[in-house]
């Protein structure tokens, strides 16, 4: 699995680095989340997007660790947000140390990420690579709004949950394939392919979340099976649902995912039986299988110049599974 390679490059050099610095209070936390583990999906897959296009990993390497200290600051206030006391199994850092070290400690990272990206100052995509990286900073922000929204609305369409999860979760990853094959000289309209293989990949992972958090093996999902239907999340299982039942119905399905007081398993088991009763499972499966197809339509037009972006395929595989 190429993969494994290039991510064994990035762990490698985020071993060596020590984020540690003066004053210790501020510093010490950044180091703890930056070597708290992880796939560090979105580093490996820049490095693997420069490599495509016969760049320089020492050099892209950098860029990188911009992208993963932005996204570990983004985990460190949504830990915040959310009152999460775990991250990875192990304490947030808001817990270890106190919510306002948490804050700061953040701060200071999003910080950092510009400074790292500017090393690339003198490259002729310089700017486009700032505005890659500034849109997506923003995009991650909107997607967070729109998911403490939903939590209060009763209106949500499926349109405004896809593009939640778009902004939220792919943009970065996109971001980075983006990043990756400008700083290997690539076109723009090739730069742009990796990051539309980036979203459509990116929101196929997303949609497949949901469904394994209703449906997967929790010994292979890593997590028990129906957090998302215990806490109320809205997700494209439960909008599709509920566009399938009557309006005088609809009423009672809400009151029921939103239901705090029942028993996790029996709401857990009721709520999936919607699910497959209005067609809800089949329906994501195929929202996914779509959003597959779109990402592989994205790396053939890079594949006759570049071939090595073959291994995306193989990425595509590892993230979302062999097709049936």
């Amino acid at each position: 699995m190429e993969f494994l390679k290039y991510q064994k490059v990035f762990v490698d050099d985020l071993a060596g680095t020590d984020f540690n610095a003066f004053p210790e209070k501020l510093y010490e936390p950044v180091d703890y989340i930056m070597k708290l583990g992880g796939k560090r999906l979105r580093p490996t897959a820049l490095l693997m997007s420069t490599d495509t296009f016969n760049g320089d990993l020492n050099y892209a390497r950098h860029a990188a660790m911009a992208l993963e200290v932005f996204h570990n600051f983004t985990l460190v206030h949504d830990d915040i947000m959310d009152e999460a006391p775990l991250r990875r199994g192990k304490e947030t850092v808001h817990t270890k140390y106190d919510v306002n070290t948490g804050i700061l400690s953040g701060d200071v990272m999003l910080i950092e990420s510009y400074e790292l990206l500017f090393k690339y100052a003198d490259h002729k995509y310089f700017a486009e690579i700032i505005k890659c990286f500034n849109e997506a900073a923003k995009l991650v922000c909107h997607g967070q709004q729109l998911d403490v929204d939903f939590e209060e609305r009763k209106d949500v369409s499926e349109e405004e949950y896809l593009k939640m999860i778009e902004w939220k979760t792919a943009v970065l990853f996109a971001a980075g394939l983006k990043i990756g094959a400008l700083l290997a000289d690539a076109s723009l309209e090739h730069a742009q392919a990796m990051y539309d293989y980036g979203i459509n990949v990116g929101l196929a992972f997303q949609v497949q979340d949901d469904i394994l958090d209703s449906f997967g093996d929790p010994e292979k999902f890593g997590k028990k099976v129906g957090g998302d239907i215990i806490q109320g999340k809205k997700t494209l299982l439960v909008l599709k649902t509920l566009e399938g039942l009557a309006e005088d119905l609809q009423e009672d399905f809400l009151s029921l995912i939103n239901d705090r007081s029942m028993n996790e398993d029996i709401k857990v088991e009721l709520v999936k039986s919607k699910f497959m009763e209005y067609g809800a499972l089949d329906y994501a499966e195929e929202i996914k299988s779509a959003y597959r197809n779109k990402a592989a339509s994205c790396l053939g037009k890079v594949e006759d110049a570049f071939p090595k972006v073959s291994m995306f395929a193989d990425l595509t595989v590892f993230l979302l599974g062999r097709e049936v």
